[in-house]
């Protein structure tokens, strides 16, 4: 890494201060417009709070932002990066290149608490964490299930909620029903 990059803390989301240093204020501004981008699939979280940007950094003349996809064949991927390169337009940033990078893969681990809350607020159970210190370069993706315990409902809060199907609204996610308040909803299913 460069000297001038900025790059998220290990396992969690968002960026680590900006070092100080040529281009730090222009970064900010990057990791500002980065952060007004959302993600296409669950409108109310930023890929910034999803934990897709994995660093911004100088790259010679250039800025170089990589990003994560929430699986390699996500299919919003190629939405996403049109997103950032509009966003990134607005600021001025003409030399900016936007890289996806697929390892380490993306981790549910990497979602910001401010986006589990939002998820929640929009009837989606967040991911419960796949495990402390997750840095297995393979990406075993977990479907919910009974070793996962109990599902929260987002809504009313209880934890007698069933499985319905494995697949909710997108792949990474599992479709669940609350016995009490008797709506079903997504959970976002931890890998």
């Amino acid at each position: 890494m460069s000297a001038g990059a900025i790059v998220p803390r290990a396992r969690t989301a968002g960026p680590v201060a900006a070092p100080t240093g040529s281009g730090a204020g222009f970064a900010a501004s990057i990791w500002k417009a980065l952060a007004g981008v959302v993600d296409p699939e669950i409108p109310s979280i930023s890929i910034v709070e999803l934990g897709i940007v994995r660093s911004v950094e100088r790259s010679g003349d250039d800025w170089l932002v990589s990003i994560t996809p929430t699986y390699s064949g996500c299919p919003a991927t190629r939405v996403i990066e049109s997103d950032i390169r509009d966003a990134l337009a607005q600021i001025g940033g003409r030399d900016i290149r936007v890289v996806t990078q697929l390892a380490p893969p993306w981790t549910t681990d990497w979602i910001a608490p401010e986006a589990r809350r939002k998820l929640r607020e929009t009837g989606i159970a967040p991911p419960k964490p796949s495990g402390p210190g997750r840095a297995a370069p393979i990406r075993v993706v977990r479907t919910s299930g009974p070793d996962d315990g109990p599902v929260a409902c987002p809504r009313c809060g209880s934890l007698r909620t069933v499985l319905v199907a494995r697949f909710g609204s997108t792949a990474c996610k599992a479709q669940y029903r609350c016995t009490d308040c008797l709506e079903p909803f997504d959970y976002f299913k931890p890998y």
